[in-house]
């Protein structure tokens, strides 16, 4: 059975079975607390933690997943990707633990090789099992660590069974999953969500609450697993998900693919981290120093890595991920839509890569040099971990370079380094993940028993509204004091919440009880309700007080002119740079934007005019602007850009501006494009590899900076004594004549300089072994000193001879020193004969060779400084 048969097989089993279909979400996940989608239950996680009141009951889904805690498996065992497919179906309060082991079916999977795992103390899940006909003898009981879930904070948590398919003997031993996952490999496995759990403690233990009061249901079906052995192959690589990728490694390697040994683990790598880097780019990730970027780089380079271990000397991720695009864009099409991003990315950086094993490659070495003249027999782990943290050099790569030299490396000296770096990292992300979770207990509080907010902020910039939850000092409370810092969540709101790049409104709540309070920024304390951050000006506030709320107009005014300028950006952007400039974030201000997207140069002065210009056309040409509701596939199939990683309900709405623009968004617009205004393209930045930043004016802002450019024009034709328009002309003039005077000033200074050379080297005296010439100056620089002594000691280039001068200067003593080249030849040093002097004004010596420098702030020290130098001149001299 094909992938794409076992994909339809189960979500028609599904559909039949009153399960709604839901898009896979981006591997960017909404989840401020995940790196990457890990699960098909994450778009789903406000459901299960009771936050948001599902749309369905029930649901299924092909979920793309991206998990690298396993990535030292990959090509060690035939069963780890990095990335895979999760097929699941979810329970939201309706069917439980019987329905869920009874769907659990299907694909004609031989009955008498299925094994099932179940919670230690899950009779229940037993005797289920046992009811659909899997034999006790083939059903076993495992620990919390293997077959029980939560999401590692408090909330919920249940028991978990999973099924396994035994691949027979040639795959390991027998004894069942509990001896061999590799032999009995897990396919299924079903959460039950009954439970809910407390705070955990420093070890991970933790308690349980109580049951839930709506027990749900989540599962997932590896498509990987269930293709190897549906079409018989030996691994994930061999299934017809990945075996084009893999004959595309073949050929580049110039050999087949062998069936042991650490070539077949390296083919394995290439081929599956190939997916992994396509699906990543598509769905928005670019390589980066940390975070999901920092993934991103490991995968590639890890594919190069090994590419290189198999002889493959060319550039390969190009080809490969392309092979991925080739096999999978029918069903996944954002791999074709991202093609040429793809392509962008992955040779960038592999070019990037390949130099950095250069750089690696040559320290390396004289690492190990060192380490051979030292008599040592092992590469120190100092060495090794710089390589790695610092120049991005592998491990591995070190180890197998060390052992080619005889050598061996600290490797625990590298994991303790290593361990102490991740701690460090831990210890600063886990006090911020504390204070954000702890924000997030508080609004979960609140949200437990308070309706999601009405937001009325499309159509009204006032309401009439009551406060139903006070948050002050950190905690809810039903009372806050005149000047309190608060946040409130009101019945109904005016206000727009932050999302999307929209920075939050602004306003006044006035209650009828007298209180005034000033709203100071709106934001998403959980989906749902809106928390309004707010200064009590008058009175005290209190939940059950009614009044008035008002939006501060003129900003969102503001804002509506940059959000839909926005808009207009994006689309002209990706018609002038290309369909893989998308939008990779966004920041949106009163009449002033940023734009964040993905290209990997500098966008040309010829281009960015082109862009003003079209942005400045869509304006004028005054398109309507209109916002529409549409479920989510029928948006995408309209052809609305969906933005990397923002977050989606199965109904969503959708922007329009004119014939060119379709977005989703949630965010405030103006209704005709000619209410942004004039629109000003201010600047044109690098803000990371293949990421690029464009910051821009509109409205007010736009006339603001035309109006100061206007006056700052004025001010200069003034002060060239012309028209605005004669400016750039005369100012020219001004330059060009300019340039003619410093010209001539530099050879008026050049000839002085040489003249006072001349009276130098002619009041030289002669001293035993040649010439000095000492001297304090006025009126030079240190450029202009070291210049004059040079040109002395030309002068007297045919004795044996020294120059010395020294001049005070912006408070500093500075002394320079220059030497024949005879006395140069037979070895002196011109800094030699300031070294001691430069002590003595407080300073060092700079320079080598036949001028030396040197300064220091006691300026009262340089005619004794001098004195010292001349001692050192005559004694270099009578050597």
């Amino acid at each position: 059975m094909r992938s794409t048969q076992i994909r339809s097989t189960f979500l028609d089993y599904f559909a039949s079975r009153g399960h709604r279909q839901v898009p896979s979400s981006p591997l960017i996940p909404s989840d401020p607390t995940l790196l990457l989608t890990n699960a098909g239950m994450n778009q789903f996680k406000p459901y299960f933690l009771g936050e948001v009141t599902p749309e369905f009951p029930r649901a299924s889904s092909i979920q793309k997943c991206a998990r690298t805690s396993d990535i030292d498996n990959v090509g060690r065992t035939n069963r780890h990707a990095t990335f895979f497919e999760m097929l699941g179906n979810f329970s939201f309060g309706d069917y439980f633990k019987a329905d869920a082991i009874a769907y659990a079916q299907g694909y004609n999977l031989e009955k008498d090789r299925l094994w099932v795992t179940v919670y230690e103390d899950d009779d229940e899940a037993e005797r289920l099992w046992r009811k659909i006909g899997v034999p006790v003898e083939r059903i076993q009981r495992l620990g919390m660590d293997d077959n029980f879930w939560s999401m590692g904070v408090p909330g919920p948590c249940g028991p978990s069974s999973e099924l396994h398919y035994d691949r027979g003997p040639a795959f390991g031993p027998e004894g069942g999953p509990a001896v061999d996952g590799e032999r009995f490999m897990e396919i299924w496995n079903l959460v039950f969500m009954q439970s809910q759990r407390g705070e955990g403690d420093k070890k991970g233990n933790f308690p349980i609450l109580g049951d839930l009061a709506q027990p749900s249901i989540d599962t997932g079906l590896g498509l990987d697993r269930l293709a190897a052995i549906l079409q018989g192959v030996e691994n994930v690589c061999t299934t017809d998900l990945l075996l084009p990728t893999l004959k595309t490694v073949q050929e580049l390697a110039g050999r087949d693919y062998p069936g042991s040994g650490e070539e077949k683990v390296s083919f394995q790598v290439v081929t599956e981290h190939a997916r992994s880097i396509a699906f990543l780019i598509a769905d928005g990730v670019l390589p980066a120093k940390d975070g999901r970027g920092y993934i991103l780089r490991r995968l590639m380079r890890r594919a190069v890595r090994h590419a290189r271990l198999l002889g493959i000397d060319q550039d390969v991720l190009a080809l490969i991920t392309s092979s991925v695009i080739a096999n999978l864009s029918d069903v996944w099409t954002e791999l074709s839509d991202q093609a040429a991003l793809i392509e962008q990315v992955v040779t960038a950086e592999e070019e990037s890569f390949t130099r950095t094993l250069a750089q690696g490659t040559r320290l390396l070495n004289a690492a190990i040099t060192r380490t051979r003249e030292s008599r040592s027999t092992a590469l120190p782990g100092e060495t090794a971990f710089e390589l790695a943290d610092t120049f991005g050099f592998p491990l591995e790569l070190t180890v197998e370079a060390a052992h080619d030299a005889g050598l061996t490396v600290d490797e625990d000296r590298f994991a303790t380094l290593l361990g102490e770096q991740k701690k460090r990292a831990k210890a600063g992300g886990k006090a911020k993940t504390t204070e954000a979770l702890r924000k997030q207990d508080t609004y979960r509080e609140l949200s437990a028993h308070l309706p999601r907010t009405d937001f009325l902020g499309y159509d009204h910039l006032t309401a009439e509204v009551t406060v139903l939850g006070l948050i002050f000092d950190g905690g809810v409370t039903t009372t806050a004091p005149e000047g309190a810092d608060v946040e409130l969540v009101l019945d109904r709101s005016p206000f727009y919440a932050e999302a999307g790049g929209q920075i939050g409104d602004t306003g006044t709540l006035r209650t009828n009880d007298g209180a005034l309070l000033r709203i100071t920024d709106t934001r998403y304390g959980l989906e749902g309700f809106r928390a309004h951050r707010a200064r009590v000006l008058v009175g005290e506030i209190r939940t059950g007080a009614s009044g008035e709320a008002t939006v501060d107009a003129d900003r969102r005014k503001g804002l509506m002119r940059s959000h839909s300028a926005t808009h207009i950006l994006h689309a002209v952007v990706r018609a002038t740079l290309g369909d893989h400039a998308r939008q990779q974030g966004s920041l949106v201000e009163p009449d002033r934007l940023r734009f964040d997207f993905a290209h990997f140069s500098a966008v040309t002065t010829d281009q960015l005019a082109e862009i003003e210009a079209a942005v400045n056309g869509h304006v004028l040409d005054d398109p309507a602007v209109r916002a529409w509701h549409a479920d989510r596939v029928e948006a995408e199939a309209a052809g609305a850009i969906a933005l990397f990683g923002e977050k989606y309900g199965d109904t969503v709405r959708i922007v329009d501006i004119g014939d060119f623009s379709r977005e989703l968004c949630g965010g405030t617009h103006v209704g005709h494009g000619s209410q942004v205004g004039a629109f000003r393209l201010l600047s044109e930045s690098s803000v990371g590899n293949n990421h690029r930043r464009i910051e821009a004016l509109t409205g007010h802002g736009t006339l603001r900076h035309h109006d100061s450019e206007r006056r700052l024009l004025e001010e200069v034709s003034t002060l060239l004594g012309t028209r605005p328009k004669d400016a750039p002309e005369a100012l020219h003039k001004r330059l060009d004549a300019l340039v003619t005077t410093q010209r001539e000033l530099v050879r008026l200074r050049e000839a002085d300089l040489r003249a006072q050379a001349g009276q130098l080297a002619a009041g030289s005296r002669q001293v035993p072994g040649g010439r000095i010439v000492s001297q304090r100056v006025t009126g030079l620089g240190a450029d202009d000193l070291r210049v004059l002594a040079a040109a002395t000691a030309d002068r007297l280039r045919n004795d044996r001879a020294v120059v010395i001068l020294g001049t005070e200067h912006d408070d500093k003593a500075l002394l320079v020193a220059a030497i024949t080249p005879r006395l140069l030849s037979e070895g002196a040093e011109a800094s030699q004969i300031l070294a001691a002097a430069a002590r003595a004004v407080g300073g060092g010596t700079g320079g080598k060779g036949p001028v030396a420098n040197a300064g220091g702030r006691r300026v009262d020290a340089l005619d004794e400084a001098l004195s010292i130098a001349i001692q050192e001149a005559t004694r270099a001299l009578n050597q």
